[in-house]
């Protein structure tokens, strides 16, 4: 038999799910605004925002952090492409590899989207610091 949960252990996880359900719905809402699919976002904010803090990704990096098949992101990459968000340079090193960086346009749709979602992005970040503080799972 499951172990029963409080009402004071599910308010901050409930918080939290909704708020993290409204900044995707929000976010989604954006992108379509600024003439992106949600998942065209996603590509372009993984690719801007590379950990490595280059502003640049591969085709398998971005696989991976999106969990997406990688003829997929070669799909999403290759339509970005097309209509100018994204733009293919070789690697130096290994002529194999391309490394992807967004053009002053994909820059700029990013940074629309981006800005509009700066009011959700501080209500999750609220919602998830509440739940932390508790020591509750998500």
């Amino acid at each position: 038999m499951a172990a029963q949960i409080s009402a004071l252990e599910a308010v901050p996880v409930a918080e939290f799910r909704a708020a993290l359900r409204s900044f995707m719905r929000t976010s989604e809402r954006n992108a379509r605004a600024a003439g992106l699919t949600p998942q065209r976002y996603l590509l372009l904010l993984m690719i801007k925002g590379a950990p490595d803090g280059s502003e640049q990704s591969t085709v398998t990096d971005l696989a991976e952090r999106l969990q997406l098949a990688q003829s997929t992101v070669t799909e999403l990459v290759s339509r970005a492409e097309e209509i100018g968000l994204v733009e293919r340079e070789r690697s130096s090193d290994d002529g194999r590899i391309a490394h992807l960086r967004l053009t002053e346009e994909g820059d700029r749709r990013l940074a629309e989207v981006f800005s509009s979602n700066a009011r959700e992005r501080h209500a999750l970040a609220q919602a998830f610091e509440h739940v932390q503080s508790i020591g509750l799972p998500t």
